[in-house]
């Protein structure tokens, strides 16, 4: 179960579900029926021969509503009509049905892939929401993190998720290592991602504005769409980048990569970002900032990272990249073989379905 088939945490379930199915089990999505796009429904039908259990799309609205009430209702019908082993909630949304649907026979498992943990106590949405994630751990048979970062986020907000809780990294496909031919005509920087503050394209813009008043003009090129983009078009055009920065609309990610010499993730929250193991695998230099789970794919490395939210330190780190593209080789290979050796689709959905083996076998045994 999710609610809007985009981005990572939509990639997460086509790669697990796909992974799942090839194992030989019987597999299904219910996802909501308005969002997405044709990006979404090119890829579910494409996913779909392989799902012996299908794919149901629903009304789920993005705010808590009327809709959540028969949502979770034909989670209910569609896991008892067959007879469902595992009901597995991904995102906020997503996870809610899972466990509020009635079942006494299927693990309830839930990937909060960062979703209300992002809000916190003091706001009244963050009451809402973190009060409701705080209830629906007693009806929570398996917790699967996508980083420690997500683990520790959920203990200091909500409080210990239990014994039965996993860290399961997100994984990429050997496809991915193959390497990206960069357009003649690219652009200094691309921005790959949905356009919401919380990504922070506004810090990229900046950093732009700063290099431009140093005299060292670059060009960017946006990647995505969002709720925030007229936000952004107006910052470039107030800060008089028109000429500097393009917005494009959204892409696949190796395309967009194609786009620009140099990757800039300059988020203010993330969880394990999968923009982050794609460019990573293809070889693709990238500057990004130290949020959430992103030191773990890094490692060693990580204390090159970029500290977010600051536009004058990611201005810093892109100009002297950008000098020195070929230095960024050995940096670059030591990340692809830590993607190579730990962050792989297969390890991920081994682990996944090791995880929900546990939890049936406590759940009958």
């Amino acid at each position: 179960m999710l609610r809007a088939p985009v981005g990572g945490l939509f990639r997460h379930v086509v790669d697990l579900a796909r992974g799942q199915a090839e194992r030989g089990h019987r597999v299904g999505i219910i996802a909501d029926a308005s969002t997405g796009g044709a990006q979404a429904e090119a890829a579910l039908a494409d996913l779909s021969p392989r799902l012996a259990l299908g794919v149901t799309r629903v009304p789920m609205s993005r705010q808590i509503g009327l809709r959540d009430v028969s949502a979770v209702a034909h989670v209910a019908r569609r896991a008892a009509s067959v007879a469902a082993d595992v009901l597995h909630g991904h995102g906020a949304k997503g996870g809610a049905f899972a466990r509020l649907a009635s079942s006494a026979h299927a693990v309830r498992a839930y990937t909060p892939h960062g979703g209300s943990l992002h809000y916190d106590w003091g706001s009244p949405t963050g009451l809402l929401y973190l009060a409701l994630e705080r209830i629906l751990i007693a009806r929570t048979d398996l917790f699967l993190f996508e980083s420690a970062y997500g683990r520790d986020v959920f203990r200091a907000k909500l409080g210990n998720p239990g014994e039965w809780a996993r860290i399961v990294h997100n994984g990429v496909t050997a496809a991915e290592f193959e390497p990206i031919n960069i357009d003649p005509r690219a652009a200094d920087l691309v921005f790959v991602g949905e356009l919401r503050i919380l990504k922070g394209v506004d810090v990229l813009i900046q950093a732009v504005a700063l290099l431009k008043q140093d005299g060292r003009g670059v060009s960017a090129i946006i990647v995505g769409e969002g709720p925030d983009r007229a936000v952004f078009e107006a910052q470039v055009l107030a800060k008089g980048l028109a000429d500097s920065v393009r917005f494009v609309g959204a892409k696949p990610a190796r395309a967009a990569f194609a786009l620009g010499r140099l990757l800039v993730i300059p988020s203010r929250a993330e969880s394990l970002p999968y923009i982050v193991l794609e460019a990573a695998a293809a070889g693709v230099p990238l500057i990004t900032a130290k949020v959430g789970g992103i030191p773990e794919i890094f490692g060693p490395d990580s204390a090159d990272l970029v500290p977010p939210g600051d536009p004058a330190a990611l201005a810093r780190a892109i100009g002297l990249v950008l000098r020195d593209l070929a230095g960024q080789r050995a940096a670059g290979a030591r990340l692809r073989a830590r993607v190579r050796e730990t962050f792989s689709a297969q390890a991920m959905t081994d682990a996944v379905l090791a995880a929900y083996g546990e939890a049936l076998a406590r759940r009958h045994g």
